[in-house]
């Protein structure tokens, strides 16, 4: 009697539990699933720039060589490669000594002449009063002139020779004629140099031309003109803005391209001889709608972001088609399929379903705010930098 008890008692608390497990399993399907947890963003309109990407080359316009303008031997060498000069600065000295004896000789004779047209001058005057009173010929004192004219003529010529060797002397200066740096120090204090040997080798740094080679079929749409943004790689966040000025009318014979050449001034970022990344702007959209490329996902209908919205006090996600335009820096631009102010899953987007439930990040302690970017600018990417899609 007592084992029928015991049995009749566990099979009542076994129907207990069982009950109790089919309330709970009903109470959860009541609930839905677990909401999935995303991050989302505004969309709103901004602009882009529509453009190419070009990786081209750099070529400094002005490199002269300085060479010695007067023979001697360096004394003194003040400039080496890689140092910045500015015009004017002093590269090099030549020993002027040579210079300096002719220079005191130039001033000796012009001081002779000038002693001699003194007293021919006196000489005329006195041979002009003679032939007044009829003690000379005419002729004495037309001698007496042309020497005095030629004396004049001789100081002339000294005084020219005097400033030739002023100018050499200052030649045995060596200065720099731009603006920029010593690429090549040819010289060393002891050497002797002629006139006309190599001294230093000097690229400009404040002016340089980019070289962007296009392909061939792109003088459709790439005109002398256009905004270009240009950058280095080893300071990539760092642009300088110019334009194209002209391009090549022949086709690269190694690389069969158009050589598109941006003239601008250097600001110091750039190095002749270096890369350059060139971004040439093609067009500018105004009030495009863009999303983070993470929105797109690729589905049977097509490609889809996903809308987030309230619906019975629950987050839904729901599936919109839409077509896309370009894609830069991380954006697609959507051409249809959204409006200004919708709210679209951004990370997590790739594992919803239409109709999801979804859920947000909570707001961190303190913060306020919900973890969603509202700008649409989510990632903080350059509105600017364009690239052709």
């Amino acid at each position: 009697m007592v084992r029928i008890v015991s049995t009749i008692a566990l099979a009542a608390a076994a129907a207990a539990l069982l009950s109790g497990c089919n309330r709970e399993a009903e109470s959860a399907k009541r609930a839905g699933p677990a909401p999935a947890l995303v991050t989302a963003t505004v969309v709103q309109p901004r602009t882009i720039e529509v453009g190419e990407q070009v990786v081209g080359s750099l070529e400094a316009v002005v490199d002269p060589s300085v060479g010695a303008e007067v023979a001697g031997r360096v004394t003194r060498v003040h400039a080496f490669t890689g140092k910045k000069v500015a015009r004017g600065d002093l590269l090099a000295e030549i020993d002027p000594q040579d210079f300096e004896i002719q220079a005191r000789a130039d001033a000796a004779e012009t001081a002779r002449l000038e002693s001699l047209l003194a007293q021919q001058e006196r000489v005329v005057e006195r041979q002009q009063k003679l032939v007044a009173q009829g003690f000379i010929s005419q002729n004495a004192l037309d001698d007496a002139v042309t020497q005095r004219a030629a004396l004049r003529e001789q100081i002339l010529g000294a005084k020219a020779r005097a400033d030739q060797t002023r100018r050499s002397l200052g030649k045995a200066r060596v200065v720099s004629p731009i603006d920029g740096e010593v690429e090549v120090q040819v010289v060393a204090a002891g050497d002797f140099v002629k006139v006309g040997d190599p001294m230093f080798k000097l690229v400009g740094t404040s002016r340089l031309h980019a070289h962007l080679p296009l392909p061939e079929n792109a003088d459709r749409i790439i005109k002398p003109g256009l905004r270009v943004r240009l950058s280095v790689p080893s300071e990539p966040g760092r642009e300088l803005e110019a334009k194209i000025d002209e391009i090549r009318p022949t086709v690269g014979a190694t690389n069969r391209a158009l050589d598109a050449i941006v003239k601008f001034d250097n600001d110091g970022t750039f190095r002749g001889g270096g890369s350059v990344n060139a971004k040439i702007v093609l067009a500018v959209r105004d009030n495009a709608l863009t999303v983070p490329e993470q929105s797109v996902v690729l589905r049977p209908a097509g490609k889809v972001v996903f809308v987030v919205t309230e619906q019975d006090g629950r987050l839904t996600a729901q599936q919109r088609v839409v077509e896309t335009g370009i894609r830069q820096e991380g954006y697609y631009e959507i051409l249809k399929g959204l409006a200004p102010g919708d709210r679209v899953a951004v990370d997590g987007a790739g594992f919803l379903s239409n109709g999801a439930v979804v859920a947000l990040p909570k707001p961190a302690a303190g913060k306020g705010v919900a973890k969603e970017d509202k700008g649409g600018d989510r990632g903080g990417a350059d509105k600017s930098g364009a690239r052709k899609g």
